[in-house]
């Protein structure tokens, strides 16, 4: 490319300027962010200023609207399946980096895809995250297509199925995504893991994934090939987490500038402890709750519209806390090790990719965020309908999607407390479901939500807006 995507010196002028700065009125940043428009990045960089707790409360109290108007209380559930952790990079931060000579390696076969998929389908799950690591020998980019495959073809005994697949693979080039777009997937993520290109060097020293510029320019070439959704992440704790956001919000600005679509999801993962991974035992820079809550409603305020995803990484009750500032998509009863699902806590958790602190199983997740009064999700509709890319923005950005996503999570909550909930749980879902339905705004719609839901409870399946 022939300009930089991220401006370091911008972001850190921006960042210099706003720690001089003593007669910022956040309220003014707070009342604009509520427009539901999004934020400019010198509004971004003072609102990473603020830490007393009367402005930080209401921070959050703006993150809860916002994500209010436009997701409502829905929280949408998926499980990751790693189907191979070979990999060719030395990431100073990870359990899979090829320097850690103590793993167990595996790539699944497209038999144990299969086990592994039921497994996930057996917790009532209907999207999982596929990924693998970067390693050409023994996990191909055509045996990943061949794994697509597989998740799709299994069904449980309830004739249940994954209906959507999102990716998380290493960045692919052009004959790739032309590849890959021919396939049924959702979203294709790609974290920069750190946007600060000193830093990156140092804790990527070795593999493919140890060029910058090929990796911040993937969702380039992604959208440019076809492809619709695009995630994006950083892993909060190898730099300044100012920094990051910054240009996290910078990143997403350039590719709804360029392209008319900014990211369908934005992951904000921190780092955790990993099998012989140096910088996961020591990390440069730690991002602690206090800080880390801040930066989640921030980065709702500035990008309203895209999904923000929180791993099973961070414990239930931080968990909780970070569903009322922005989170939308969480994963759950996860396993970060090829297998993991059908070895359940078997001695080889360890050879995952990172540590896991909410160890909850689906079905408790599931309990709890019914009883905090959220929406489990399990819906799909929008991939399937075609309500991608740029048609998905026109939706989200006024924060009219949810007059389909609202009565589509109950529908998806429907099957689940039918097909796999405990007595207990079912009956607190259904009371949700009960109370929800006033909230649906079109007369028109409740009452096709009533009936959907009825014949659901007669046995019908995959009913969707």
């Amino acid at each position: 490319m022939n300009y930089q995507i991220i401006d370091e010196e911008l972001i850190n002028n921006l960042l210099l300027d706003a720690s001089k700065s003593n007669n910022t009125d956040f309220n003014d940043i707070l009342n604009k962010a509520l427009k539901l428009k999004g934020l400019e990045l010198t509004d971004i960089a003072s609102l990473l200023q603020i830490s007393d707790e009367k402005d930080l409360n209401k921070l959050f109290s703006a993150a809860n609207e916002v994500k209010q108007a436009i997701y409502g209380n829905r929280m949408v559930l998926f499980a990751p399946l790693y189907i191979s952790n070979y990999c060719s990079n030395n990431c100073l931060y990870c359990g899979f980096r090829i320097g850690n000579k103590d793993i167990e390696r595996k790539t699944l076969t497209i038999s144990e895809i299969k086990s592994e998929t039921y497994e996930i389908l057996s917790q009532g799950h209907k999207r999982v995250l596929m990924l693998m690591g970067e390693e050409h020998k023994n996990c191909t980019f055509d045996y990943f297509l061949e794994a697509i495959k597989a998740v799709y073809s299994v069904k449980d005994d309830k004739g249940s199925y994954i209906r959507r697949i999102n990716i998380e693979i290493a960045p692919l080039n052009d004959e790739e995504f032309k590849k890959l777009n021919q396939v049924s997937i959702g979203t294709y993520t790609v974290f920069q893991e750190t946007y600060h290109r000193e830093t990156y060097q140092i804790m990527h020293p070795s593999g493919k994934k140890a060029d910058y510029d090929n990796r911040i320019e993937t969702m380039d070439r992604a959208l440019s090939n076809g492809l619709h959704d695009v995630g994006i992440g950083a892993l909060f704790g190898l730099y300044d987490y100012k920094f990051e956001v910054l240009a996290l919000i910078m990143h997403a600005k350039h590719l709804d500038k360029k392209f008319n679509v900014g990211p369908h999801t934005i992951s904000i993962p921190r780092i955790y402890s990993a099998k012989n991974a140096p910088y996961s035992e020591n990390i440069p820079h730690k991002v602690n709750d206090k800080d880390f809550k801040k930066l989640v409603a921030i980065l709702r305020l500035a990008v309203p519209y895209t999904g923000m995803i929180l791993s099973t990484r961070e414990p239930a009750q931080l968990r909780n806390e970070l569903f009322h500032l922005g989170i939308s998509q969480l994963s759950a009863g996860s396993r970060t090790n090829p297998g993991g699902y059908k070895q359940a806590f078997a001695d080889s958790i360890s050879d995952g990719q990172f540590s896991l602190n909410d160890t909850r199983t689906s079905g408790e997740v599931i309990s709890d965020l019914i009883k905090q009064g959220f929406i489990p999700s399990f819906c799909t509709a929008c991939y399937r309908l075609g309500r991608v890319g740029e048609d998905f923005m026109d939706l989200a950005k006024p924060g009219l999607i949810k007059l389909n996503c609202h009565p589509n999570g109950l529908l998806t909550l429907k099957e689940y407390l039918i097909d796999y909930a405990d007595e207990d749980t079912r009956l607190e879902g259904e009371k949700l479901i009960n109370n929800e339905l006033k909230d649906i705004p079109s007369e028109t719609r409740r009452q096709k939500t009533i009936e959907y839901l009825q014949r659901i409870e007669a046995g019908e399946r995959d009913l969707y807006f």
